[in-house]
């Protein structure tokens, strides 16, 4: 067997209205339903949202409230994006630092969301 790439993942969110604020009106990312399932769309990938812990089954075992850390690539300057997320009061918890990425090395900045996720936005070195 072997996996070829990541679909989605799924986030819980307390307030439905500063998720969507944070990841669509900030972050830029698109916002769909399917029935009751509220999703979030950018490139190729989805977030699925839950708005209390085991909505839809199956769940996770222990769904929860800002359990999640992920890094989300962004081909954007990242001065553009502090300067983007600053404006929006959203608070830099790591300022620009390098990392290695899946595809090699880059440059991630790190905040919050409104339920404490931990958002890793990051930019890939250029090759």
């Amino acid at each position: 067997m072997e996996i070829e790439e990541l679909d989605h993942f799924v986030i819980v969110t307390e307030n439905l209205e500063a998720c969507l604020h944070f990841y669509c009106d900030i972050l830029k990312m698109k916002h769909g339903m399917n029935g009751q399932q509220h999703y979030l769309i950018f490139g190729t990938h989805k977030i699925n949202i839950h708005t209390f812990p085991g909505e839809f089954e199956p769940s996770a075992k222990y769904a929860g409230y800002g359990t999640n850390d992920f890094c989300l690539i962004t081909t954007d300057d990242l001065e553009n994006v502090k300067n983007v997320l600053q404006e929006s009061k959203v608070a830099i918890i790591q300022d620009v630092c390098a990392k290695v990425g899946a595809r090699g090395p880059m440059h991630s900045l790190y905040v919050y969301d409104p339920d404490g996720n931990l958002v890793e936005i990051a930019q890939y070195d250029e090759e």
